[in-house]
């Protein structure tokens, strides 16, 4: 059976006091949990991820590690080194 993988950014937040479940979804990602504050901060890093890939008029599928890592950085993400462990 062939099935179509397309790639997501996913964002947890484990923060959550207050009870509530927080989940967005949008193009390219999924966000889950964390306090209002939390969930606020992965939304807008989100959507300035898309702006990044629209700028590069590419989607998430189509760039690689280097790309990923650079949009990462531009947006203020902080990605660890795949040798961190």
């Amino acid at each position: 059976m062939n099935r179509a993988y397309r790639k997501i950014l996913l964002g947890m937040g484990f923060d959550c006091k207050d009870g509530h479940v927080r989940i967005t979804k949008g193009d390219n990602f999924h966000l889950v949990g964390g306090s209002e504050e939390t969930h606020e901060m992965m939304q807008e890093k989100a959507v300035k991820f898309n702006e990044q890939l629209d700028k590069r008029r590419k989607s998430l599928n189509d760039i690689n590690e280097k790309e990923f890592r650079e949009i990462s950085k531009a947006i203020g993400l902080n990605i660890p080194n795949k040798e961190a462990k």
